[in-house]
């Protein structure tokens, strides 16, 4: 009744929603004289008051939520394969179960509502609630709904869900975790009680006097070796089964063999009473196994949580703040941040288009070129790059690292060429487990022969276990992932580990000039022409906004205190310039040819100049003093003696003295290079039988960059790069790129010595277990210990080298 005299209160002066408490616009929707304001209100109270559940408005005053408002968000995402894959929890292509959350639910209503979601979408098959975790689980038939569908229903009646993917990454690798400490944790009871339990067959005391105390103990042993045979070694079993499905030998094979060959000889000695069994070497074998397993998935998440988390990418992001525009590293933009993104510059999270026109590349993720445009209110995903001006987007979700480098890492941009490492350590997987499997047999066979079944038991079994190459599959991803984690401390960002045997390689070093070798924003510029008016300055302030370019930023910030203006169109042309529209006037800013100018002499220290017109009538031209970074000079003459150098760039000779000082030979200095002569100039070099680095800014390059052995995109706090390239350097860590490559070339020494370790480490233990002087608990023993060393091996020698090159 009270709550029946507010509403008629209000009613006097507005018409006030039944449901949500908002303003009706009127009185169109209304059921039994309880207006509402959207159809999706309606619905609530309509499944509400048919099952008698309108207690629910007791709970508050207009408790519920308002959907008169389409939300910003488009759900169009939730139909990408990828995304599904990782949200569903069960599919069998026909029905398929996932699980929401949802914190708007708040009482029994909600539950009932949620709880009955079939009898608003046909094709859910069946929805549970957990009210204290605010989870709602489904189970939906895919011919009927989709993943997309039922969110949408879901936000139509007030339950948005939250989807956290991270989180269920995270909860999967605990879980993972968890498995494998109860497996370490049984077979470790199970070896220390097999142990205990052997005793008296080890001291050869009281067996003969008490022959049932023995076998009682044995079957004892058995019993406790079941789990640690069935659950804690179902892992190589498995892998061991689906290889071999596939016609694949793995290394899990021997293992696996190794392990039923020690549980079922044991059996069959305990049931026929011809011996003791080996369940203490069963037992003991699979803890140091899972022990090691353990030791080195722990090392691996150490390795990957360095590379995808701790900004992979150097680049920072415009934010709009109140006071304006300023910028912030990548990994501390958060959900509902207003960024800005310039022309070429790289979507870094998931975001709603506020303003502008947005024409997406979306190459990065999907390999193709062709811009998709987006219009205001729609969804831009990561990873995609703008091709137009600049637009305004509201972040709708966190920077997944990871995600954007396994976009990098696409296999549109791989190069062709493999690792001489992985492929020879691929060449010896092919031969590598027959090989120890036939050791096995013909050993085996010998001893049986030569001495007794159990000898040839026991010879075999070791081989099977020893031989096993952890070490050897270890000591590369270890040295080349510790490497790869110092170069990112360093600023140093490389695409994977391959990179780092590449760079290892190279003779020759091609730099660009512009914004690679010269610092942007630190140019003197004067203007050569027409005095420009205010408006003209507006003008060209507003569509060199749009570029990333190094020139263009450099006139960006000349032109202080000018007001900015939307650009009607802009379109900008590699290695020629700028075409805009903006309030009606056209203009052109680039090269004489684009701008459809006279070139001018070079004077003074002012080499560099872009040219302008307006309304297709020449202007003048920005002239431009490029300012060289710091430390050129001395990284130039610490590379001259091992390595060719060339200069490539767009602009005339005008630099052409200037460069000299650095590089020496005349005959280094390529000018006036366009895209296509760069990649014809690296593509010419290698079919010469040169290993080259390319080093660019990304823009102009990205060709140059894909063809080069190794491509290398420089940046100064700007989201653009090529995926083409195979690393971002950071300009703060520009001087410091002898030290990387000689790092590189050093680690790739450190593996070459870890693999011969390795091999030493297994020839070692096939001689012993050939000779029948080990058992097949030492081996299970050794195995782990020599994969400890190694990768204690090159993990110090890493870090030591890296230490005396100044890099940690």
């Amino acid at each position: 009744m009270e709550r029946t005299a507010v509403l008629e209160h209000n009613a006097e002066t507005k018409l006030i929603c039944y449901h949500c408490g908002d303003e009706c616009a009127d009185a169109s929707i209304c059921i039994n004289e309880k207006t509402f304001c959207c159809n999706g209100c309606k619905t609530v109270f309509e499944i509400l008051s048919a099952n008698n559940l309108c207690n629910y408005y007791s709970i508050d005053q207009n408790p519920g939520i308002t959907r008169k408002n389409p939300s910003v968000r488009n759900y169009d995402f939730l139909d990408d394969t990828d995304l599904k894959n990782k949200l569903v929890e069960f599919t069998d292509g026909k029905t398929t179960s996932i699980t929401f959350s949802i914190p708007q639910m708040h009482c029994s209503s909600c539950i009932w509502i949620l709880e009955n979601l079939n009898r608003l979408e046909s094709g859910i098959i069946i929805s549970k609630v957990n009210f204290l975790q605010k989870k709602l689980f489904v189970r939906f038939s895919e011919s009927e709904t989709s993943i997309k569908k039922i969110v949408e229903r879901l936000d139509s009646i007030g339950y948005e869900p939250i989807f956290n993917l991270e989180e269920k990454d995270e909860h999967k690798i605990k879980s993972d975790y968890k498995k494998l400490y109860y497996k370490i944790g049984i077979a470790g009871f199970a070896f220390g009680n097999i142990m205990l339990l052997s005793f008296p067959e080890y001291l050869s005391s009281g067996i003969n006097e008490m022959p049932e105390l023995k076998r009682i103990f044995s079957y004892i042993n058995v019993l406790l070796a079941l789990p640690v045979f069935f659950y804690c070694s179902s892992d190589y079993f498995i892998s061991s089964y689906k290889g071999l499905k596939n016609k694949i030998i793995n290394l899990d094979v021997p293992l696996a063999l190794g392990i039923a060959v020690l549980f079922f000889r044991s059996v069959y000695e305990i049931v026929t009473n011809t011996g003791a069994g080996y369940m203490d070497s069963l037992a003991g074998l699979l803890l140091f196994l899972l022990s090691g397993k353990l030791f080195q998935s722990k090392t691996y998440e150490t390795l990957n949580f360095e590379r995808n988390y701790k900004s992979f990418f150097p680049i920072a992001v415009t934010i709009k703040k109140d006071s304006g525009e300023t910028t912030i590293p990548v990994e501390k933009i958060k959900p509902g941040s207003r960024i800005i993104v310039h022309s070429g510059e790289l979507i870094p999270a998931d975001a709603v288009l506020i303003k502008g026109t947005a024409n997406i590349d979306y190459s990065f993720v999907t390999g193709e070129s062709a811009p998709v445009l987006i219009k205001n209110g729609e969804m831009i995903f990561a990873g995609g790059k703008q091709t137009g001006s600049v637009i305004e987007l509201e972040i709708v979700k966190e920077v997944n690292q990871s995600y954007l480098t396994q976009l990098w890492n696409h296999q549109a941009f791989a190069k062709n060429d493999e690792s001489v490492i992985t492929s020879l350590a691929n060449s010896i997987s092919k031969y590598f487990t027959p090989a120890i499997l036939l050791i096995s047999i013909i050993t085996g066979i010998f001893w049986w022969f030569a001495a007794s079944p159990a000898n040839a038991f026991n010879a075999a079994t070791a081989i099977l276990i020893v031989a096993c190459p952890c070490a050897l599959a270890m000591s590369t991803p270890f040295t080349l992932g510790n490497a790869l984690r110092i170069l990112g401390r360093n600023k140093f960002y490389l695409k994977n580990t391959h990179v780092i045997e590449k760079i290892a390689s190279i003779d020759t070093i091609v730099f660009d000039k512009t914004g690679t070798i010269t610092e942007n924003g630190s140019a003197e510029i004067i203007f050569e022409g027409e005095d420009l008016s205010g408006r003209e300055k507006s003008l060209i302030k507003s569509a060199v906004r749009n570029s990333t370019h190094p020139l263009s930023k450099s006139i960006y910030e000349w032109l202080k205190n000018v007001e900015v203006i939307p650009a009607d169109h802009y379109e900008e042309e590699t290695g020629k310039g700028i075409h805009a529209v903006i309030d009606g006037e056209e203009l052109k800013i680039g090269s004489a040819d684009f701008c459809g100018s006279i070139k001018t002499e070079n004077g003074g220290d002012y080499t560099t100049k872009v040219y302008l017109s307006f309304d297709r009538k020449a202007r003048g031209c920005f002239k431009i003093a490029n300012k060289y970074r710091e430390g050129l000079h001395e990284l130039i003459s610490s590379l001259d003696k091992n390595y060719n150098f060339a200069i490539l760039s767009g602009d005339n000779e005008g630099e052409k003295e200037n460069l000299k000082k650095f590089f020496g030979k005349e005959d280094d200095l390529y000018f006036r290079q366009s895209p296509h002569d760069k990649l014809n100039f690296i593509n010419k070099l290698r079919q010469n039988g040169k290993k080259v680095l390319m080093i660019g800014d990304g823009l102009n390059d990205a060709g140059a960059l894909k063809q080069s052995d190794v491509g290398i995109s420089i940046t100064d706090n700007i989201n653009n790069f090529s995926p083409s390239s195979d690393g971002i350097l950071d300009s703060n860590s520009f001087a410091k790129l002898a030290d990387f490559i000689s790092f590189s070339i050093t680690g790739k020494k450190i593996i070459v010595i870890s693999f011969i370790l390795s091999f030493l480490y297994n020839a070692a233990g096939l001689f012993f277990a050939i000779q029948n002087l080990l058992t097949p608990i030492i081996a299970a023993i050794l195995m782990p210990l020599s994969s400890i060393s190694v990768v204690l091996f090159t993990t110090l020698a890493v870090n030591f080298i890296a230490k005396r090159k100044g890099l940690i």
